[in-house]
């Protein structure tokens, strides 16, 4: 174990990671994950299996213990297919978290209270040592909309944008909450919901149909800003959220 400006760390590497190390001014980008298993022994071994091709720079444990797998230097493979902004295929771009936790296959939990105090302690270094944008720390479902679901509706967003960790929208959640679910849309704010979106970052997930992609883009938006109902539905509080955040 070592310490990384004061944070205790365990180093055990993972061969999955690509050459040559990259310079320091390519790494633009965050991306949080789950790790998605029943087992975090499981999620450890295959982090670290030449079989498997994927990696991440850092795992949380559920006691809050931090294993960094790939130095930071060198690309991990954690983001896959993903874009955010101009921004294509992340991997090169970004620093991989994963967190241990069973995802929404295998009973979706909580976050434990040590894995997010660590993880802060962690994104407080990292995102002042790479002048992160706030707008850049982001969930694997937020560049990968089509294909992913990490970290979820239970990850605190809200939490880290008040550690200057993260955005999130300063309108009054109470007050927002009445313009949900009945007060659906018509197609002129349906297409102002999705330009916002696209401002803000989102891209289109071009390998599947119109319907479904303004679906997949809706929830990931949920997942991330609008997390006690994750429907897929755009409605007005949706809306306006995304009028806010940019």
């Amino acid at each position: 174990m070592y310490r990384k400006k004061g944070l205790k760390m365990t180093t055990s590497y993972s061969p999955n990671f690509s050459l040559p190390k990259r310079a320091r001014n390519t790494i633009k980008f965050i991306i949080i994950h789950y790790t998605g298993m029943k087992k975090e022994s499981a999620a450890i071994e295959r982090l670290q299996d030449p079989k498997s091709k994927v990696s991440s720079h850092y795992l949380i444990k559920r006691n809050g213990q931090i294993i960094n797998l790939v130095p930071d230097l060198f690309e991990a493979w954690h983001a896959g297919v993903s874009s955010w902004k101009h921004f294509k295929s992340l991997n090169k771009n970004s620093i991989g978290i994963e967190i241990t936790n069973p995802g929404h296959q295998h009973g979706y939990k909580k976050f434990s209270k040590k894995q997010i105090f660590s993880l802060i302690k962690l994104l407080k270094i990292l995102v002042k040592k790479y002048k992160i944008k706030k707008n850049y720390v982001l969930g694997h479902s937020d560049i990968s909309p089509g294909r992913k679901k990490d970290p979820g509706e239970k990850f605190p967003w809200k939490m880290l944008a008040k550690n200057k960790l993260s955005f999130w929208h300063n309108l009054d959640q109470k007050k927002i909450k009445k313009l949900r679910e009945k007060n659906l849309i018509n197609r002129i704010d349906e297409n102002s919901f999705l330009k916002n979106l696209y401002k803000i970052g989102y891209n289109d997930v071009k390998k599947f149909n119109p319907q479904k992609n303004i679906k997949y883009l809706t929830l990931a938006f949920q997942r991330r800003f609008r997390q006690s109902l994750v429907d897929g539905k755009i409605d007005k509080e949706c809306l306006f959220i995304s009028k806010n955040l940019f």
